[in-house]
This record gives structure tokens, C-alpha cells and sequence, in this order.
């Protein structure tokens, strides 16, 4: 059973605004066995996240033996901080949020991808041709030539576009901690990225879809220097963490199972999964059909996708403080749900 949380308004992914969409008790306990009949599943009006969108627009969710509440989140901390209080049974947001959730010994596992390498780094095009000849030290020409350091903007510190992005700079020999010529600006929200490079407020970011389509669509100088897959193949982002509860209950592998069909629906419906990503996301349907064929679109469910890359994030996260020591992908991984599909 499905139930769409009636709370919940359709926020605009443009316009990104809002928290929490409602408030309950997650994993109600019923049955003479004790076992769960009701999950509340926490996700974000997001690109990453679309497996939900699909999973709801196309009532996946009846085949699942509960009741599905949707808990609609801005942000990956606020998701942390419902699941700390107990009120939130699988969460579907950023890998480093998860860590967060795991370094806290709140028992939880990641048992599915939702994507891979959705990043890209995005430079206004007079950059493009100075930095493939220098490299590193394009960004000191570009303090020269422009009078100030070059502006990324991007998620706060430690979220996954903002470790791409220190990842690559950090690849690439600059550290942006130290050098001068480059400034890392924190930026809540996709749709405020996009508004920063439509103001000329920066001039390069870390970002996912649909931000490098509409950059695209509307003119900017802002374009594609780099792909995550680029940068760091097999590039982690949105998961899917279950706690122990569901994940030692017969509802976790029915997720999953539900999770892989919108996955395959995204992939071989693209004109459907636009009209989800309009009725859920908020973003026009020819829009979000042209980002579907983006070569940062990668939906996945199987958790080995990102296992490659994911000690990067997890390297990251301890050196930020955001979580006390490196996690293995032990800790962090439950592939036996998938597997057993």
C-alpha cells in the first residue's frame, strides 16, 4: 500500500524551498510477528533521487507489504538529523550524509546506488582553452587576466559536489585552501547555483542536473570543462540507506526490487520519466527530457556501481571532520539486499 503523504505540496525544484513535508512515527510495528507495516522514506526534489519519483508516479509502491510515507527534505543534514530522532526508516540522499548516519552508530547500511557520476564541473568557456594548455596554472592566469581569484560555487563543504570539486582541484596540483587564485563559494540549492552563474556571480561550479542543461538552454558562458566520469569514474552520490530494521525484514528486498524497475523505467521510458520529473520535481518536461540524455544522467541501483570511488568520499569526510575516522565499504554497504533479487 501507498500512501502519499497528504502534507506534502509538489515543491518546485527551481525553487527548492521547504523542509520536512510531514512528521510520524517510522516503522510502525503490527502483526502478531512484530513486523513492520509502514515505512517512511526520506528524499529530496532533486535530480539523483528520481528512482522516487518514478516509484510513486507509477505506483510501484503497492507492491511493497506497507504503507509508504514520503518525508520530502531540502537537504542531506536535516535527513541526518529526522533519521537521529527516529522518525525516518530509509532515506534516499547524498553518500556523505550516509556516512554521517553510519559514523553516528545509527544502525543503517546503504543498500542501493540511485546514480553515479552525476557531476560535472562547469567553467565559463573563455578558462576552457587556457586551462588544457596550463593545467593548474590557469587559474593564476585567470587572477591576472580578471583582476581576482576564479569563483566556484557550489554545495556546502563536504557535500558530493563540493568533494568532486576539491578532489579534481586537488588532482589537478591546486589547493584551494592555500592558493589565492581560486575561491570556493558556499551555495544552498541547485536552483541558487544556477541563479549565481545567471548573475555572473562565479564563474565555474560542481553540479548535477538539470543546472548544466538549463546553463545550456539559456545561453551561458558557464559549459562543461570536465565529467565526473572524467574526473573520478564510478563518482558516488545519492544512495539509498535502509536502517536494520527494514533491512532485516522481508520490505527491503521489495524496496529494492521496486527501486530496479523505476531504474529500468528511467532508462527505457525517457519521455514518461520527464512528465515524473515535471509532476514531482517541478521542472518543465522538455527540459527534463533533454537532461535525461545528459552523460551525467547515470541511474543505477546496485551498490557495487560506486564502491570503487566511494573511499574518496569516505577519505574526505574524516579529513573534514564530518565523520571520526575513514569508514570502510564494509561499513557502509549492504549488498546481500540486492543480491538476493
Amino acid at each position: 500500500m501507498y500512501e502519499r503523504n497528504a502534507g506534502a505540496s509538489r515543491r518546485s525544484f527551481l525553487a527548492a524551498a521547504g523542509g520536512a513535508a510531514t512528521v510520524g512515527l517510522a516503522g510502525c510495528l503490527g502483526g502478531d510477528d512484530g513486523g513492520l507495516n509502514e515505512l517512511t522514506v526520506a528524499h529530496m526534489p532533486i535530480y539523483p533521487d528520481l528512482q522516487w519519483y518514478v516509484m510513486e508516479g507509477e505506483g510501484y509502491f503497492s507492491e511493497i507489504d506497507a504503507e509508504i510515507t514520503g518525508r520530502e527534505f531540502t537537504d542531506g543534514p536535516s535527513i541526518v538529523q529526522a533519521i537521529g530522532g527516529g522518525d525516518i526508516d530509509v532515506a534516499m540522499f547524498g553518500i556523505v550524509p550516509a556516512m554521517i548516519v553510519i559514523d553516528r552508530d545509527i544502525p543503517a547500511q546503504v543498500t542501493a546506488a540511485n546514480i553515479r557520476e552525476p557531476m560535472g564541473i562547469m567553467a565559463e568557456e573563455s578558462f576552457h582553452e587556457t586551462f588544457e594548455a596550463e593545467g593548474g596554472d590557469a587559474f593564476a592566469t585567470w587572477a591576472e587576466e580578471n583582476g581576482g581569484p576564479f569563483r566556484f560555487g557550489t554545495f556546502p563543504q563536504g557535500s558530493v559536489p563540493d568533494v568532486l570539486l576539491r578532489y579534481w582541484l586537488q588532482e589537478i596540483g591546486v589547493d584551494p585552501e592555500s592558493n589565492e587564485n581560486v575561491e570556493i563559494i558556499e551555495i544552498n540549492g541547485a536552483s541558487a547555483v544556477w541563479q549565481a552563474i545567471a548573475n555572473d556571480e562565479i564563474d565555474g561550479t560542481s553540479i548535477m542536473e538539470p543546472v548544466p542543461t538549463i546553463a545550456q538552454e539559456e545561453g551561458s558562458s558557464v559549459t562543461m570543462l570536465r565529467t565526473a566520469a572524467q574526473i573520478l569514474p564510478g563518482q558516488p552520490a545519492a544512495v539509498t540507506l535502509m536502517s536494520d530494521a527494514v533491512r532485516d525484514s522481508p520490505l527491503a528486498v521489495q524496496f529494492v526490487e521496486q527501486h530496479v524497475r523505476a531504474t529500468d523505467f528511467i532508462d527505457e521510458n525517457p519521455d514518461a520519466t520527464a512528465g515524473h520529473v515535471e509532476s514531482g520535481i517541478g521542472m518543465p518536461a522538455d527540459r527534463a527530457r533533454r537532461a535525461l540524455d545528459s552523460p551525467l544522467s547515470n541511474f543505477v541501483t546496485d551498490p557495487r556501481e560506486i564502491t570503487e570511488a566511494t573511499p574518496v568520499f569516505s577519505e574526505f569526510a574524516a579529513n573534514n571532520g564530518q565523520i571520526d575516522e575513514q569508514l570502510s565499504n564494509e561499513a557502509i554497504f549492504d549488498f546481500e539486499v540486492y543480491d538476493s533479487l
